[in-house]
């Protein structure tokens, strides 16, 4: 395993998380380089995925890389029946560095176990996304001017958000109280409650999304509940529209409030909280390409001259 694959965000200490941060900062500011010229990409994409691949891709080529890959499985050998070793260790020989999202967990750290070559998870399953967990750190620095001591509430699927699982993980580091807000089928899963205990990490669980977790809230961070991972309908069916965030609903929260959301939304954001300035989910994504042009560098072992 290259020791600057990133599969988790427990892969990162607090300092070289504090690091990449102060480094997606500088590339906000200097995003053209040419300090990847001679490096190659791939962008391996099993599951579908717009915003993760454009960023990522975006972020290679504002670095001066190039980037080959896929963004559809069914047009590559693996549907042929190619297994995930053989396919990693054959785009193995020709890149410097993988970034794959994959429909099952434990994919990605699979893939570390097969190369050499460095590899960024790029979202496994319901398990981990940690390139997203960055982007989400750099969006709450950048709007709460700090990561300490903040209250963060997470709400809808939290039991297959695999983004919500790797922000809480990377939280641990600066103090927070978290509000899950979600009902029994989506509740988190008791291993990250436990992980919280563990931590020492104050939180509270609530079926209700009220007015009173609104506005105590800094960050609330909402999520779609993700059709893809049910195998009933009818399951799916019944959670899919219990939370969803109006306009009204923000009208006595806290000003530094900001509502953040991994997107692609569906109906768990009202397009009228759109125009209010507490909405923070489209400069999030725009966030992404900052981060993940530090995580790319980290990767490649390379250090922007600042």
């Amino acid at each position: 395993m290259n020791p600057n694959s990133l599969v988790s965000i427990d892969d990162l200490s607090k300092e070289q998380i504090i690091e990449l941060l102060e480094t997606a900062r500088y590339f906000e500011e200097h995003p053209n380089h040419k300090i990847l010229d001679g490096k190659v990409v791939a962008t391996l994409f099993f599951e579908p995925s717009t915003r993760t691949r454009l960023s990522f891709e975006t972020a290679v080529n504002r670095l001066g890389g190039r980037v080959i890959g896929f963004s559809d499985a069914s047009t590559t050998s693996s549907s042929k029946g190619e297994t995930l070793k053989d396919t990693i260790k054959m785009v193995s020989n020709y890149v410097d560095l993988i970034i794959m999202r994959h429909f099952l967990e434990g994919a990605a750290r699979y893939a570390t176990e097969v190369t050499e070559v460095p590899v960024i998870n790029a979202g496994d399953g319901a398990n981990q996304h940690p390139s997203q967990t960055m982007l989400d750190l750099y969006s709450i620095l950048k709007t709460q001017g700090t990561l300490e001591n903040l209250t963060i509430t997470m709400v809808g699927d939290l039991k297959y958000g695999r983004t919500v699982h790797s922000l809480l993980m990377a939280m641990k580091y600066f103090n927070p109280t978290f509000r899950f807000v979600a009902c029994d089928e989506l509740k988190m899963p008791r291993e990250y409650v436990e992980f919280c205990k563990k931590q020492g990490i104050a939180f509270e669980e609530h079926s209700d999304f009220s007015r009173e977790v609104i506005d105590s809230s800094d960050i609330i961070y909402m999520t779609r509940v993700q059709r893809e991972r049910f195998s009933d309908i009818m399951e799916y069916e019944k959670v899919k529209d219990l939370y969803t965030l109006h306009n009204a609903m923000l009208d006595t929260s806290k000003e530094n409030l900001r509502i953040l959301h991994p997107l692609p939304r569906v109906n768990e954001i009202s397009q009228d909280v759109d125009d209010n300035p507490k909405a923070y989910y489209f400069d999030q994504a725009r966030n992404g390409l900052y981060a993940r042009q530090a995580l790319i560098c980290r990767a490649l072992g390379i250090t922007p001259e600042k």
